[in-house]
């Protein structure tokens, strides 16, 4: 591999927003041709731009492409760059860009297929490629430890073999420093620039930045101009020679400096349209200075998933959970405490290795400073005190020091030191969050220990609340999506307008997405989901009686999360339903995990959902299900079209155009067979459930609301306005609307079921803005004034209004 070391000149092109995007998952069973092949039919969809997974070369076989191992091709096997362009070629042919997902954080810990780790495995720090990986040279006696050996090297020294110049380990293969081939085995492996080590001391020993805790990620330094330049520059010259227009930017949060690097960024495409993988905390703004158009959306989920969410049933339906699974606080029954514990499990056991690389940086800044105030701390005392600081974070992480003492707050140090047996060792709390802000120096050594204590910040987050925490708190499986609370799921229409004035605002042409390749269940999953919170007391009945027919099976937190998952899912083959709850229970790592596997526990939980929410007894729940479809499509519908004419640039996720039922992926992530033509008339895609009401429903609203959003451009864009609308009458509370720009009308029902049981719309009324409105969907249907809400949702739950141009403006 020889990458590229200089940075195109960036383009004078101006660059804009997508008017929508369309998210393809490539992959060898998806190659660029099959993308191309599909174009004609996600023109006809209405989209701007296809939206695609990563592009450049990554591990053989990968699924998803974000274990890069070469920066400088175009992965061969989805076509090479050849293939991308020919793609490329394609879209513009039929009026659509393209944007790409880049991966700046890491790459494939895989040396047969990384050349540039390939080479620093043979020539240690003196290799022209170590700056670009995030390795402490300094432990393991200088020697980059490798974990994927089976067992303690003793146990399996009989299983490595030299190769001429290459050490092999089964489907592993490492180079060998120069003049060591001849060694015997002992000796060889001593003298190498890395060691092969038990794959379960990755947990603690190792010397290298991963991707959270992913062994099989290793961290770059891109905050090396050097590094940049030779990372970025296919991608650069693909976007300045306009085969590519904007880029999605994965987990920006790893970064020692996001906000350095987005700058970079920005400057070099040429101010292209970009957006970051950034998750925020309810009430976290994204940081202002950073030169992009926003996130990626998550935000958006949240708050979309929210107003459909009934806050009185979900604190029922919190009850009803409680009295089936009994859990312990700190075990799923408290949203706040389940976090607490599962951030100290993190640090002690997936994260140690981080954890311990962070105590040795702020010792050594303890022991070298000059300040009187920072010496004499002991390394367990500094360990302490930062586990005791990162647990009470409650983002992902600070950016810098003018930021660190809104994140690292003094509510929390007083936490941290109270949890001290000691007082008078409690003082390291302050060493740290002095060191924190900034108040002792702003060197180099000072810079790393805020970032890496950032960078340790954001992999505990994901690692303890969305990889953790979500799969043990489970009263409602919908609100443990990405960027969610699950402590406080439902959402009031207010704060969602508000939310929605804010992007407007702030960060116009933001992404927006309601399902993606990460969701853990799609928006229609979720959708069904979201109605349990209307009839607590039916889902506590029906689950009742299920579970006088087939138990609770090994536990009944995982039982509650495997009825919800079949409610949600709908008829599915069980293996996929098996597969999730396998996945779950590993997640939450109360009674198996992914390292600790108890087979006769899982065995036993496969056995429950084959018998129990999969067999017979699964009927009743099926039933339950069928009966609540009306409220099922209503929220599935109504989520659709607020995500379609919301602020910011929507995010289509393959196949969802139509009613797309998926699990945590892989379930998610299967390839999509699209329609060889465009055209409303073209078969349903992959995932769709057949030609059910809700999905044909779904794909002509998704169509009337991109056709609209094409013919209108000024109605959705950075210079839009965005208006609630209020209605007015008994049933106001179950109607959110919003006008944008005066232009469009978007109306759904909430809380249909309520609705329903309270005697429906009754006199209650939309008053409109003034004009004349059609019906995007149904043009002869015609409104003005104070419209009839029963009126508006005659023949569906939601409405998408388009004002008439010329006659009747007034109202």
């Amino acid at each position: 591999m020889t990458p590229e070391r200089s940075v195109p000149v960036p383009s004078t092109a101006s660059p804009s927003a997508p008017r929508a995007t369309y998210r393809l998952q490539l992959q060898p069973d998806f190659p660029f041709a099959a993308a191309a092949a599909a174009v004609p039919y996600l023109a006809s969809l209405g989209v701007s731009h296809l939206h695609l997974s990563p592009v450049l070369e990554a591990v053989p076989g990968s699924g998803h492409g974000y274990d890069v191992v070469d920066h400088a091709r175009v992965r061969e096997e989805l076509g090479g760059e050849e293939g991308l362009r020919a793609l490329s070629r394609t879209a513009r042919e039929h009026g659509l860009g393209l944007v790409v997902d880049i991966v700046p954080n890491h790459m494939a810990m895989s040396p047969r297929h990384n050349a540039a780790l390939w080479d620093v495995l043979r020539q240690g720090p003196a290799s022209p490629y170590a700056r670009w990986f995030d390795v402490d040279w300094e432990a393991q006696g200088g020697q980059l430890l490798v974990p994927v050996l089976g067992g303690p090297v003793g146990e399996v020294l009989d299983q490595l073999r030299v190769d001429g110049d290459v050490l092999r380990y089964h489907e592993h293969a490492f180079p060998l420093r120069d003049g060591t081939a001849d060694l015997p085995l002992p000796q060889l492996l001593d003298a190498q620039w890395y060691r092969p080590v038990w794959w379960r001391l990755a947990r603690t020993e190792l010397n290298y930045r991963r991707f959270f805790s992913i062994s099989e990620l290793i961290g770059v330094r891109v905050e090396d101009p050097e590094v940049f330049e030779a990372t970025h520059a296919t991608v650069l010259r693909l976007l300045h020679e306009g085969v590519v227009d904007g880029l999605r930017v994965d987990h920006p949060d790893g970064l020692a400096d996001p906000g350095a690097y987005l700058r970079r960024l920005h400057e070099a495409s040429g101010g292209r349209w970009t957006v970051v993988e950034k998750i925020l905390a309810d009430g976290e703004p994204l940081p202002a200075d950073w030169p992009v158009a926003g996130t990626t959306g998550y935000d958006a989920l949240r708050h979309v998933d929210g107003v459909f969410a009934d806050p009185d049933g979900y604190g029922e339906l919190l009850g009803h959970y409680r009295a089936f699974a009994a859990p312990p606080d700190d075990l799923g029954g408290d949203w706040a405490a389940t976090v607490r514990r599962a951030a100290y499990r993190v640090l002690g056991h997936e994260l140690a290795t981080e954890t311990e690389r962070l105590t040795r940086v702020a010792h050594r800044l303890c022991v070298a400073s000059p300040e009187p105030a920072l010496r004499d701390r002991a390394p367990w005392a500094l360990r302490a005190a930062l586990c005791e600081l990162l647990v009470r974070l409650e983002v992902y992480r600070p950016y810098g020091t003018a930021d660190a003492a809104s994140v690292v707050t003094e509510e929390a140090a007083a936490g941290a030191r109270a949890a001290f047996a000691v007082p008078e060792e409690a003082g390291a709390v302050d060493v740290v969050r002095d060191l924190l802000l900034g108040r002792y120096g702003d060197g180099p050594e000072y810079a790393e220990f805020r970032n890496r204590f950032a960078q340790t910040s954001s992999a505990l987050r994901a690692k303890s609340v969305e990889d953790t925490a979500f799969y043990r708190y489970v009263p409602l499986l919908s609100a443990t999506e990405v960027g969610g609370e699950p402590g406080r799921p439902a959402l009031a229409p207010e704060r969602f307008h508000a939310y929605c004035a804010r992007v407007q605002r702030d960060w116009p042409a933001t992404g927006t997405v309601v399902s993606t390749h990460d969701t853990k269940r799609s928006a229609d999953v979720r959708a069904a989901l979201a109605v349990l919170t209307e009839c607590p007391g039916r889902w506590a009945d029906v689950l009742a009686e299920a579970t006088r027919a087939s138990g609770t099976g090994p536990d009944p937190q995982s039982a509650w999360a495997a009825w919800q998952t079949v409610f949600g899912l709908g008829p599915a083959d069980g293996g996929r339903v098996r597969e999730a709850l396998l996945k779950h229970v590993r997640e939450a790592g109360t009674h198996t995990s992914w390292t600790e596997q108890e087979p006769a526990y899982e065995e036993a939980v496969a056995a429950f959902v084959a018998a129990g929410p999969c067999g017979a007894p699964g009927e009743r729940v099926a039933a339950l299900r069928e009966s609540l479809e009306p409220h099922v499509r209503a929220n599935a519908l109504g989520t659709a079209l607020v995500h379609l004419t919301m602020p910011g640039v929507p995010d289509l996720y393959q196949g969802t155009e139509h009613e797309y039922r998926a699990l945590v992926d892989p379930d998610n992530r299967r390839p999509v067979d699209f329609p060889e033509h465009g055209g409303p008339d073209g078969a349903e895609a992959a995932g769709a459930s057949g030609a059910s009401r809700t999905s044909r429903e779904k794909a002509a609203l998704t169509r009337a609301a991109l056709a609209l959003r094409a013919r209108r451009p000024g109605a959705f864009g950075g210079a839009a306005t965005y208006e609630p609308l209020a209605a007015e009458g008994p049933a106001a509370a179950h109607c959110l609307a919003f006008a944008r720009s005066g232009e469009t009308v978007t109306a759904v029902t909430r809380l249909s079921l309520r609705l329903a049981e309270a005697g429906g719309w009754g006199a209650t009324v939309l008053p409109l803005p003034p004009g004349r409105w059609a019906d995007a969907l149904d043009p002869e249907r015609e409104f003005k004034g104070h419209a009839r809400v029963a009126d508006l949702f005659a023949g569906a739950p939601v409405a998408l209004l388009e004002r008439v141009e010329g006659t009747g403006q007034d109202g």
